[in-house]
């Protein structure tokens, strides 16, 4: 394949990496910037496989690699610094804060804790004043002419578009460019017999940031395709994390998988169709199983490769689909890799990244784990010929500490996978989180702004409402409307909910999960009051109320179109008696207003601008205190007219 991917948007002073995608290590690949603004200085490093932009003018650059066999060419679009997202652009592997403790032996999980990323966009913005543009495309074909319509808006509140902002779009290099192509002040045509090939179109907003971009492929047939959109069964998704090695004791022979295996009625009884299984693969002895000893096999402790497949067979028997927890940044240093590096074996050595006292790359000071060096092409092939394998079992890949591995590889990793099945997820875990991440690399992500929220809330630490501000942190950030989030309230990297904010707290949050748009997530365990964050669920002491509680949660999601995916959102006039109550709207085909009460004993709410049947959908009781008030334990969902 070799060609680098889709034309790149970055401002001045952001970096962006360049390298061939399904690289052969025995191949030279050669770089150099065949194009460029005028007053452009910017050299790239001779002789390098993979090479880092940073571009010092505004205007158009090309960047062209050559290969044995033909040149490729790319384009990179460059925008004046002035509208560089927040925090600058994505290069090599970078610091994010608190992401994850995949590895990290002994550490507790947090909430709250340091924030910071390669690329965050801007959090400060509030309200209604202007975010990060959000851009969606959008296309029709009528009469043989292929229209490609950009909608664009800025606020994080209401559906106004803004009609201000000037779109730039671009045809993939990869692509045919339509002889009759043009583009307006929010369009792009061409006519349909301008193209026997499918072409691939990008576009970008520009305001005080520039947006993520988003992509259309218009086929000759005159279908549109937007490419960013998730898979259509993951907007259905409940999603179950297994923590592997804790989950449930075997019984005699069986082995991890044959027990998680047996248990998969239960588990779909729950209401949930999508495991979340950690890391499967031969690891170090660390019982979260990120230090990863060989990519290619499954834990001896686990069961066989067989076992595994009969697990993941038996899932999709039962309709539901599987994630594997998918490891890029860096292996264990008990990897044989790793060994022959340190031992100054010059085939291996450049496997990792080092620093300058001689030890290897890692993060949080974590010493059993090396980073991989992303420059290196063997490392890239081994990585890639791994995702090749283990994405021919599953449905998707959870993919850990997605920050830390360069953008273009994921969009590389992305497109390789979609056009094999089209259907493949990626889910990807950042802290904070990288509206980015959503141009053609992931499709769901965690929604970490709203995780540490409803830890603040639960511990009484901000008031409820602080819960509408953290959902409107996405539409800030930047993600475009389109983007999903997993919304969950522990795992395994942090401590069980309900031994930080409390049994009344957990209750609120819980359902804030199944009420909020966007696909929740049950940490096993979690549905019983479980308070270990790792190792052994204690099954035998489980709080059954709450799972019948969780049960009636994933009821409610599943029979109510508007609590769904595609149900809209809405801030709505409330007034309570406790801080700790939040209240909004969801609707699709009808409307339904949802208050969390995230205090101790029951408080009082009312609407005043909505009409409601006081019969909560979650519990089926009347909730009505006789003077038009709703009374909340935890949640109530409630019916509501015009």
């Amino acid at each position: 394949m070799d060609h680098p991917g889709p034309p790149r948007f970055l401002a001045v002073g952001e970096t962006t990496e360049l390298a061939p995608r399904d690289p052969d290590p025995a191949v030279t690949y050669r770089w150099e910037i065949s194009d460029s603004p005028d007053d452009s200085a910017v050299e790239l490093e001779d002789d390098e496989a993979v090479v880092y932009f940073t571009p010092d003018e505004p205007g158009e650059y090309t960047a062209s690699l050559s290969t044995p066999e033909t040149t490729h060419h790319l384009t990179l679009r460059v925008f004046p610094a002035d509208i560089a997202v927040a925090s600058g652009g994505t290069g090599e592997s970078g610091y994010a804060g608190g992401s994850g403790f995949s590895g990290a032996s002994g550490m507790s999980g947090f909430s709250g804790g340091q924030s910071g990323s390669a690329r965050s966009g801007n959090l400060a913005s509030q309200g209604d004043q202007q975010a990060r543009p959000r851009l969606k495309l959008s296309g029709k074909t009528e009469d043989g002419v292929v229209t490609v319509r950009a909608t664009v808006k800025t606020t994080p509140r209401g559906d106004e578009e803004d009609e201000t902002l000037a779109v730039e779009f671009v045809v993939d290099d990869r692509d045919s460019i339509p002889e009759d192509f043009e583009t307006d002040h929010r369009t792009a045509t061409f006519s349909l017999d301008s193209i026997d090939e499918p072409v691939r179109i990008r576009a970008v907003a520009l305001g005080e940031q520039y947006s993520v971009p988003d992509t259309v492929r218009v086929h000759p047939d005159g279908a549109v395709e937007n490419l960013n959109e998730p898979p259509e069964w993951s907007t259905g998704m409940t999603l179950y994390e297994v923590y592997v090695r804790g989950y449930k004791e075997a019984d005699g022979d069986q082995s991890v998988f044959e027990v998680i295996q047996a248990n998969l009625d239960e588990i779909q009884d729950l209401g949930v169709n999508t495991l979340w299984l950690t890391p499967i693969l031969q690891h170090d002895g660390y019982d979260h199983g990120y230090n990863i000893t060989d990519f290619f096999s499954v834990a001896d402790d686990l069961g066989t490769e067989e076992e595994f497949e009969d697990l993941v067979t038996a899932a999709h028997d039962r309709d539901m689909h599987v994630l594997f927890d998918l490891v890029l940044n860096h292996s264990a240093r008990d990897h044989e890799f790793f060994q022959r590096a340190q031992a100054n074996d010059p085939e291996f050595r450049d496997y990792y990244e080092w620093q300058a006292d001689g030890t290897p790359g890692t993060y949080f000071e974590w010493e059993y784990i090396a980073n991989f060096n992303y420059r290196n092409l063997e490392v890239r092939r081994h990585l890639l010929d791994a995702v090749d394998k283990w994405a021919e079992y599953v449905d998707g890949f959870r993919c850990d500490m997605a920050w830390a591995v360069p953008d273009p590889f994921w969009q590389e990793i992305r497109e390789r996978l979609r056009s094999r099945d089209g259907e493949f997820l990626l889910l990807d875990e950042t802290i904070p989180y990288i509206a980015d991440f959503h141009d053609l690399a992931f499709d769901i992500h965690f929604d970490t702004t709203l995780y540490f929220t409803l830890r603040q809330i639960g511990r009484g630490d901000v008031p409820a409402d602080e819960l509408t501000d953290a959902y409107r942190q996405r539409a800030v950030t930047g993600f475009p409307d389109h983007a999903g989030f997993m919304l969950y309230i522990e795992n395994h990297d942090e401590t069980r909910y309900v031994e930080e904010c409390g049994r009344g707290a957990v209750e609120a949050a819980a359902a804030a999960q199944f009420t909020l748009p966007g696909v929740p997530m049950i940490y096993a365990g979690q549905e019983i009051g479980e308070r270990n964050r790792r190792g052994k669920i204690h099954w035998e002491h489980a709080q059954e109320d709450l799972r019948e509680y969780y049960k009636r949660l994933t009821s409610a999601r599943n029979a109510i179109p508007a609590l769904q995916y595609e149900g809209d959102y809405e801030d709505i006039e409330y007034q309570a008696d406790s801080e700790a109550v939040v209240a909004y709207a969801r609707e699709a085909d009808e409307r339904y207003v949802v208050a969390l009460n995230f205090g101790e004993g029951d408080a009082t709410v009312s609407f005043p601008a909505e009409s409601v049947d006081a019969t909560d959908a979650v519990s089926g009781d009347g909730v009505a205190t006789g003077d038009g008030d709703a009374t909340v334990d935890n949640v109530v969902v409630l019916p509501a007219g015009d």
